[in-house]
């Protein structure tokens, strides 16, 4: 009894010391993952577990976002993960989203798999018209996007229709012109072949390059009102705060940078900010809600941490990010190259492969040629001989009859009769057949030269019969020193069994002072080539709005393209003129 009693309480001990756990799932741009957290975790236990299972070191972009009564929030660190206003059923759901953005993507993503996921949330804001894009910049996007896709345009992969199913451009972009979805996709594929060599993470950060010089990218808006109750827009970003007419988002009325606000602070719905130079009035608004203040003054606090992050030295731990991704790309570089010979190789190997099977294929068809040759000079030379044997037969023959006829002359001359008349007679018919005589051996005259020149054809077609058969032996041996040749240079690799060994496993990758100094060299010489590159890229988008200017339906137009169409790119100037400024 006792022991049954002590055996309850173990078991409810050990009950109660095993952590009670719920379930969470965390929905990425493109994965969707499920954890068994305990209760007591706070929020950063759970944001490090899914940044340690993505492999993200960059973590100071992102963080977890739920949606409470139509409002956005993100899970704060310091609290626990069920003290937040979050549903209870489980599985409760948590969007990992990048928070705040870079003001220069090639400069501060370092690791590819951030530049994956600001990739892809940023071409989803641009798909959704979250952020405006003008038509022809959507269309060099989407190009960019099918690269990053699928790999470098192969005209006999990817044929015509290829892009039916994909979602490439804003419905906007669409609706706005008369052309059928064949035609956007011959544009696409058009500029799509000329990325041939960008790798998928190549392709993300230069669709990322462009997008980042839109006027909406990386801004969050709220709703607000000033205190003469006009309802205006606030945008938040990495450059600053900014106040927007509710009708236009693309340009702000004013500007706050980062480096010309002296404090922010709100109560209740009210929010303060305080410019640094004190001649300049302190601006307040209202929001709705006390918990969009408290959203406003989140993305504040990071954005300016972030600013002012940028312009100090960087910490030891982005240093040796930057230094192992310069690593990775070197590293990524000589085995692109190393591919890229064993590809040549194998492409030589294929047309050398080609060339002795053609080669081949020639000399069997002169075999056979001199083969029939052959056939055709014996049959010849038979038919000649035949001839021949009926010629001397007949010269024989006639012959016999001239000796026939000889005889018979002589015996009618020792025969002949006395009298004139039968002499007459006579002689008249021996010269007859005299006559007779001569014509028979003019004729076994002519019979013996053409036995004899038959003789010569058959000799010759026999010396002709000796040259062929000469010469099938000597293609025969050709062909055979030919299927050796190919047989000693089979070292080439077959087409099907890839078999170089270029050693690539054991090439040690051993970077010195020397290699990052050439590494330096050849980033900023890839700078010059891009601002080069940037320039045929603002030529090339120019053409295509040109192009497709006729075919655009005015009525379509929203008022985000009007408005665009008026600023021109001078938005784009500006927004870069504040970033050149707050560095």
């Amino acid at each position: 009894m006792a022991g049954a009693i002590a055996s309850r309480m173990s078991f409810s001990s050990l009950k109660r010391k095993q952590p009670k756990t719920f379930t969470v799932r965390i929905m990425t741009m493109d994965a969707e993952m499920e954890f068994n957290c305990e209760v007591k975790w706070k929020g950063k236990d759970l944001f490090d577990l899914v940044c340690r299972t993505l492999g993200l070191r960059e973590t100071w972009f992102f963080g977890l976002q739920y949606t409470i009564k139509d409002t956005i929030a993100w899970l704060k660190m310091d609290k626990k993960v069920l003290d937040h206003d979050v549903p209870k059923d489980e599985p409760v759901t948590f969007h990992f989203l990048a928070k705040f953005y870079p003001e220069n993507v090639e400069e501060e993503l370092v690791q590819e798999i951030t530049q994956h996921l600001f990739f892809l949330q940023v071409k989803k804001q641009i798909l959704d018209e979250k952020i405006y894009c003008p038509p022809e910049a959507s269309v060099l996007l989407a190009s960019y996007a099918v690269q990053a896709k699928y790999g470098d345009y192969d005209a006999s992969v990817h044929k015509r229709g290829f892009l039916a199913e994909e979602e490439l451009l804003p419905k906007r972009v669409i609706n706005l012109y008369q052309m059928t979805p064949e035609m956007w996709e011959e544009r696409i594929t058009a500029w799509y072949a000329e990325h041939r060599g960008r790798t998928r993470d190549e392709a993300e950060m230069e669709y990322l390059k462009i997008a980042q010089d839109l006027e909406m990218y990386g801004v969050n808006y709220f709703l607000i009102r000033n205190k003469k109750g006009t309802e205006l827009l606030l945008g938040v970003d990495a450059l600053g705060l900014h106040i927007y007419d509710p009708e236009n988002r693309l340009t702000p009325k004013t500007s706050f940078p980062w480096n010309e606000i002296r404090n922010i602070s709100y109560s209740d719905k009210e929010f303060t900010i305080k410019p640094l130079d004190k001649k300049i009035d302190v601006f307040k608004f209202n929001s709705s809600k006390l918990r969009v203040n408290k959203l406003i003054l989140q993305l504040c606090i990071g954005n300016h941490d972030l600013f002012m992050r940028r312009r100090k030295a960087d910490s030891l731990e982005v240093q040796q990010m930057k230094a192992q991704a310069r690593e990775e790309k070197a590293r990524k570089q000589m085995e692109r190259q190393r591919l890229a010979r064993e590809k040549q190789l194998r492409e030589e190997a294929e047309r050398t492969r080609d060339e002795l099977e053609r080669r081949l294929l020639q000399l069997k068809e002169e075999a056979q040629m001199a083969n029939d040759a052959l056939m055709r000079s014996e049959e010849t030379a038979d038919l000649l001989a035949e001839k021949a044997q009926i010629t001397e037969e007949e010269a024989k023959l006639l012959a016999q009859k001239a000796a026939e006829a000889e005889q018979e002359i002589q015996r009618i001359k020792a025969t002949a009769i006395r009298s004139e008349e039968e002499k007459r007679l006579m002689e008249q018919k021996v010269l007859e057949t005299e006559m007779l005589a001569l014509k028979m051996a003019e004729e076994s005259e002519r019979r013996a030269k053409e036995a004899e020149q038959l003789k010569q054809d058959l000799q010759e077609a026999r010396e002709s019969e000796r040259r062929a058969k000469q010469k099938l032996l000597e293609i025969t041996s050709k062909s055979a020193y030919t299927q050796a040749a190919g047989t000693s240079s089979s070292s080439v690799p077959p087409v099907d069994v890839p078999s170089f060994s270029l050693l690539s496993d054991s090439l040690p990758y051993d970077f010195k002072d020397t290699d990052m100094k050439r590494l330096s060299m050849e980033i900023e010489k890839e700078k010059v080539e891009y601002m080069e590159k940037s320039r045929h890229l603002q030529e090339q988008l120019n053409e295509l709005k040109t192009e497709i200017e006729s075919l655009k339906l005015k009525e379509r137009e929203s008022a985000m393209d009007i408005l665009h169409e008026n600023a021109g790119s001078k938005q784009n100037t500006i927004k870069k003129g504040r970033r050149a400024v707050c560095i």
